[in-house]
């Protein structure tokens, strides 16, 4: 074996044993008995169910309306188009605690839009918006790629045929950038149901009301740390099914 091939191998498998190994050990430092009666606890429960519906929410929000924004930036030569771009995709990073400060800065009861807006704070509307700001940028980023790989001689031939422009949208761009866009849904979902510090800071953990499964974990690991790795196994199979979910997508459409 040639001395670069053997550096390659060393580096994947130190890599994969370095990825690997904590998400095993989530599974591997519990009996399974004890890990399923941990989520009999009904706080868990309520920490699960709180996090699956705001993320579901947070993601129709961001599909709806990132997708159509994310072909007018794929499809449009515009002046300000980057700086629109590096603002859509700033939230990538920052910092969660600067996320929530943000956040209580335009929505909070002395920020900005606090007077005029709605009760966010404290409040599951207030999970929702802290999932959709953080999330977002991985949808629209994704999307944004997708569409740019359509091929601009099918729109072209859409619009020669006939068609308007939203049914070119509809008939040939969606289904062209489906996968990608199925991918960029995906990362958003798992980025929602992972979300910690923007969560904390603008809505707080309240149980069974702002309290979803990542606060649930930081609240029980010092405790009972059984039931943190319970919440936790449970985030790494519904992520680990969203990778699976998204390589089969991707298999199907290109099969």
């Amino acid at each position: 074996m040639r001395p670069f091939t053997a550096l390659l191998i060393a580096a994947l498998a130190a890599a994969l044993l370095f990825l690997t190994i904590p998400v095993v050990a989530i599974f591997a430092n519990t009996a399974p008995g004890d890990l399923v009666k941990s989520l009999g606890d009904s706080s868990a429960r309520d920490a699960l169910r709180l996090s699956l519906e705001t993320s579901a929410i947070a993601l129709t929000i961001i599909v709806a309306v990132g997708t159509p924004a994310a072909y007018l930036l794929a499809t449009r030569a515009f002046r300000g188009r980057a700086l629109v771009t590096t603002l859509i995709e700033l939230p990538l990073v920052l910092p969660p605690a600067v996320a929530g400060i943000a956040l209580l800065a335009s929505l909070g009861p002395r920020g900005i839009f606090g007077a005029a807006g709605p009760h966010l704070v404290l409040q599951t509307a207030g999970v929702v918006v802290a999932l959709t700001f953080v999330a977002s940028p991985f949808y629209l980023r994704q999307a944004q790629e997708a569409f740019a790989a359509v091929d601009p001689r099918l729109r072209e031939a859409s619009r020669t045929l006939g068609a308007s422009e939203a049914r070119t949208f509809w008939r040939v761009a969606m289904p062209v950038a489906r996968p990608g866009l199925l991918a960029g849904g995906a990362l958003a979902l798992g980025r929602a149901l992972g979300e910690f510090g923007a969560t904390l800071m603008f809505a707080g953990s309240f149980r069974g009301i702002t309290q979803t499964v990542p606060l649930a974990i930081y609240e029980r690991f010092a405790t009972d740390f059984t039931g943190a790795l319970a919440l936790s196994a449970v985030l790494v199979a519904v992520s680990a099914a969203l990778l699976a979910g998204v390589k089969l997508a991707g298999a199907h459409a290109h099969a």
